[in-house]
């Protein structure tokens, strides 16, 4: 086997191997002679088949394997003899014409092939114990747990009948019924019986719950409405429809006291317990944001200390699959770059750059990982895996079942595990400051935050 390098740009690399006729007709005769004490032909004793005759009935398909690890073999020598880190999988470019091909495949010609690849640029990784990360903490405050309970009261407050000739109000509950229509139609999942409508809950068509204000039991109006662009049934999305509705009841809500007797209606003990309950569950929330913030940061330093070539490849690819799914969800929410106060233009550069960052700092993390050699245990994804489980209740054995039989998803699951230990492991030898902030600032979004 001969190799030769044709091209080196950055960190591409380009190289011709060619393989004798004759390297290529010993693997086929060396496959043969394999072949030879297992298969069975008519007319011979089972190991007495002469390799020229299986060579007559096997020889193309054994010659296309030769070929196959042939071109393996070269692959795999041009990594080793440079000690090569890919960033993606080798491009090998085979004879295509038809009488090439069939001059290769009858061991007449020599296998000449290009091999295309690009490599991963050296990584000098900065000093770990010289980062200083600030640990922004905040603890959950009586205000906090406070306007809680008030949340949690609103959605359980009960209501009662309004009275005779009252007229429906904002916050007021309306029960209807009604039939959609569309340029007099009649529209699938356009009708219901008894829905109760909260009055400004937003749950219902924009401008459909406002023209129930003034409604009184008993009455008959027709609400016109036009579906969202962003509606989530396509088909009616930015249709104008209207619906005949019947009023059936209106309630108003009621005061409630937030109480021992408030907590015990929500399986609580006491009120104090609601509130340790809160205030626990208050500051599980602080402490994911903390860790989420000192993530960042830290990530921002790997970022700003490491400077190195980055594989086209993967950017390319990191970038096609942000802006992707960047235009779905422009197109989700019915948004235009101009609503963006952007332009398509200054987006792909923004998304270029977000690109960039997301590559370098995969290749910083995959290389503090090997180089500390921290590995992921199969406790701890079968750990991640019943959580998966969890969030679908009764349908547990098809998440283990799709996790057994799709080695990408696997891979998906694995991933995260992976930098969350690399990040661990970093936090634990930086030099980090604890600093207590108001609710506010520890969660104030930077304008860059979808850049981590």
């Amino acid at each position: 086997m001969q190799v030769t390098e044709t091209a080196s740009t950055g960190l591409r690399r380009e190289y011709k191997v060619v393989v004798p006729s004759t390297e290529l007709d010993a693997k086929v005769n060396e496959r043969l002679v394999d072949l030879k004490g297992r298969v069975r032909i008519d007319g011979f004793r089972p190991g007495k088949v002469p390799v020229d005759h299986l060579k007559r009935v096997y020889g193309r398909s054994v010659m296309a394997e030769a070929i196959e690890t042939a071109v393996r073999e070269g692959n795999a020598k041009i990594i080793a003899d440079n000690k090569f880190r890919l960033a993606m999988e080798p491009k090998v470019t085979l004879p295509s014409e038809q009488a090439e091909v069939e001059e290769l495949i009858l061991g007449k010609t020599d296998l000449a092939s290009t091999v295309a690849m690009e490599i991963l640029a050296p990584i000098e990784l900065t000093d770990f114990r010289a980062i200083e990360l600030t640990k922004l903490t905040a603890e959950a405050t009586d205000t906090e747990i406070d306007d809680a309970l008030k949340r949690i009261a609103d959605q359980n407050r009960p209501f009662a009948d309004k009275g005779e000739n009252a007229k429906a109000a904002k916050d007021d509950r309306v029960t209807i019924s009604f039939v959609g229509t569309i340029g007099g139609n009649v529209f699938d999942g356009g009708s219901a019986e008894d829905v109760a409508v909260p009055i400004g809950s937003g749950s219902f068509i924009p401008g459909f719950e406002d023209q129930l204000i003034g409604v009184a039991a008993g009455e008959d109006r027709l609400v016109k409405v036009t579906f969202p662009p962003n509606y989530l049934n396509a088909e009616l999305a930015s249709k104008e429809a209207e619906f005949a509705v019947k009023v059936k009841s209106i309630e108003t809500p009621k005061e409630v006291s937030i109480d021992d007797e408030f907590a015990k209606s929500l399986g609580m003990e006491s009120l104090d317990k609601l509130k340790e309950a809160l205030r626990d569950r208050i500051k599980q929330e602080h402490d994911r944001m903390t860790r989420q913030r000192l993530k960042r940061g830290l990530l921002d330093v790997l970022d700003e200390r490491h400077h190195f070539e980055l594989p086209s490849t993967l950017v390319e690819q990191e970038f096609e699959n942000l802006w992707r799914v960047t235009l779905e969800q422009m197109k989700t929410e019915g948004k235009t770059f101009a609503d963006e106060k952007t332009t398509e233009e200054a987006a792909k550069e923004d998304y270029r750059k977000i690109a960039n960052r997301r590559v370098r700092l995969g290749l910083v993390l995959a290389e503090i990982g090997d180089k500390n050699n921290i590995k992921i245990t199969d406790e701890e994804v079968t750990r991640a895996i019943v959580e998966q489980a969890r969030q679908m209740p009764g349908r547990e054995q098809q998440v283990w079942d799709y996790y057994r039989k799709n080695p990408n998803a696997l891979a998906e699951l694995r991933a995260p595990i992976f930098e969350e230990k690399i990040v661990d492991f970093l936090i634990a030898l930086a030099k980090v400051t604890e600093k207590t902030v108001s609710r506010d600032e520890l969660y104030k979004v930077e304008d860059d935050e979808k850049a981590a």
